[in-house]
């Protein structure tokens, strides 16, 4: 195939993003949420949130992250977060895809698309952090707006979702002490099990040991 003939070839075939689909739902709770509806709206929160992200970030650059990152599910699958046996391995399965889904496109497009992916997967750059954040941002927002509907498919506590934000500290360091403050209010509204259940068994200990 001719250099534009690749391109459309490659166009056509991550079309099937739209059929992988992620454990988070969307707001209004009327489906599961598919991967290229999570790129785009991570774009969305990269462009409103910007003005968050480290000095001399490049926002085009992060743009084409967002929009890359998740290329390599049409192959891989969706792995969830809290899926210990799945991620076990995931780095193997997407490295694979990524061989596979990048060697369609010309050779320096590929090229590019696989070094954005990369950088994305082990960041090191400012705008590889603030991709990093506002992936982990964009499903934490979904959550809190759904009663915790995936939180509440893994027993997750607060350790597991600062663990999973992290990447916020970095990417939008100024912001940290307000999402830190998100997922608190998320334990107090009991959307995250782990924590709900802990205070129940705390409290029960505790009327145990009055009645004694």
């Amino acid at each position: 195939m001719d250099r534009f003939q690749m391109q459309l070839s490659f166009l056509t075939e991550i079309d099937r993003m739209k059929t992988i689909y992620r454990r988070s739902i969307v707001i209004d709770k009327s489906r599961q949420e598919d991967d290229a509806a999570h790129s785009w709206h991570m774009a969305m929160f990269a462009c409103v949130l910007y003005e968050y992200a480290p000095e001399g970030t490049d926002l085009l650059t992060v743009l084409k992250m967002c929009l890359v990152h998740d290329l390599v599910e049409i192959y891989a699958g969706d792995t969830f977060c809290y899926d210990v046996e799945g991620n076990k391995d995931k780095a193997e399965r997407e490295k694979l895809a990524a061989d596979k889904l990048f060697s369609q496109l010309p050779e320096e497009q590929g090229r590019e698309f696989r070094a954005l992916w990369e950088e994305f997967d082990d960041p090191s750059t400012p705008e590889g952090w603030f991709a990093a954040a506002v992936d982990r941002l964009q499903p934490f927002i979904l959550n809190f707006n759904t009663d915790g509907h995936t939180w509440h498919q893994a027993d997750v506590g607060r350790e597991d979702l600062i663990k999973r934000i992290l990447p916020a500290k970095t990417g939008m360091p100024g912001k940290w002490d307000e999402i830190e403050k998100l997922v608190d209010l998320a334990i107090e509204r009991g959307m995250v099990p782990g924590e709900t259940r802990r205070r129940m068994e705390a409290r029960k200990a505790h009327t145990e040991e009055n009645g004694k």
